[in-house]
């Protein structure tokens, strides 16, 4: 019986992230296949199903829009196209919403989620891992008396849905693990740990270089 239980356990490990991660691409792929057109598909173009077509078809989309907003001309027709957006009632309010958001994810200068934090939540002395968003600003700001950053917690095991926080810097402890390695550390619910990475100078639990040369003197 226990041999039965370890090589099922072991065939699970196995299986498990594979068939997930195949999952996962293919809700991926059918995402992107289904905002093509019917006439473009595989099927219409060549009579027969090409798994992929369709998908790729959007990628090589979006890299020429890509190359083409990147020069003057593309830059002048992206402007002309949101202001004509901007003027219809209903899909202005959602698309500069989106917008806003994208712009601040997507920005290769942007700061949101790239830096995995330490909080206590929900409540003091029960700690998480959160990540760096941004800090507040405008009337959220002037309400608020000392400096706050502004932090998604994630959940477990999902991390695309969360608790949006607004805390105070001083409460925010910054870690030296990447972002990746922190949603590893979620999802697996602490089970798959990071590396130890050694504290920063002057950090709790590491003296200052200066004391250290002290103490190699004395």
């Amino acid at each position: 019986m226990n041999a039965f239980k370890k090589y099922l356990i072991t065939g699970l490990l196995i299986w498990v992230p594979l068939v997930i991660t195949l999952w996962v691409l293919g809700m991926l792929v059918d995402t992107l296949e289904s905002v093509v057109p019917a006439f473009l598909a595989p099927r219409v173009l060549f009579g027969f199903d090409l798994f992929g077509f369709r998908a790729l078809l959007v990628l090589v989309v979006v890299l020429i829009t890509g190359v083409l907003a990147a020069n003057f001309l593309g830059r002048g027709i992206l402007q002309w196209y949101e202001r004509l957006l901007g003027r219809i009632p209903l899909v202005r309010s959602i698309y500069n919403s989106v917008k806003q958001v994208s712009d601040t994810l997507l920005a290769p200068n942007g700061q949101a989620f790239r830096q995995a934090v330490l909080v206590q939540y929900p409540r003091q002395g029960s700690w998480t891992i959160a990540l760096l968003t941004g800090a507040p600003s405008g009337e959220v700001a002037a309400h608020l008396v000392t400096e706050h950053v502004s932090v998604y917690v994630p959940t477990t095991p999902n991390p695309t849905s969360g608790f949006f926080l607004m805390m105070p810097r001083s409460e925010v402890i910054p870690l030296a693990m990447s972002v990746d390695t922190a949603l590893k550390y979620i999802v697996s619910m602490g089970v798959v740990t990071p590396r130890a990475i050694a504290a920063l100078p002057g950090e709790k639990g590491n003296p200052e270089p200066a004391a250290q040369a002290d103490q190699t003197n004395n």
